[in-house]
């Protein structure tokens, strides 16, 4: 079954952290390009940052600095590391794999940053 299912979402406080983790099954992950989106309500979808298959990485200019993007091909995992949350940062996380015209997306996982 092929499928994209995150997790690590939750209620963190200003200045605090999260570790988003994206398990990828039915796929030859290593080829993919993965990346993580986010939407606030109201809001577009945006993304926040991906690493392509050969590992060159791009970030959105609000979160350089702050967040970490990576991949583990040996469990067909990948992650988003993120530290000094602010609350703008708080909508629903969602894990994307892309390779030519194929495109697929997980369920996604809602991150709050409140105090």
């Amino acid at each position: 079954q092929v499928q994209l299912v995150e997790s690590g979402g939750g209620l963190v406080q200003p200045g605090g952290s999260l570790r988003l983790s994206c398990a990828a099954s039915g796929i030859s992950f290593s080829w993919y390009t993965m990346g993580w989106y986010r939407q606030a309500p109201g809001k577009q979808r945006e993304l926040v940052a991906r690493i392509t298959s050969g590992g060159t990485i791009d970030y959105a200019d609000s979160v350089k600095g702050r967040f970490t993007i990576s991949r583990d091909n040996a469990r067909n995992t990948a992650y988003l590391q993120m530290n000094s949350l602010k609350p703008e940062d708080t909508a629903v996380y969602l894990c994307n794999a892309e390779r030519f015209k194929a495109r697929l997306w997980g369920q996604g996982t809602q991150v709050t940053v409140s105090s």
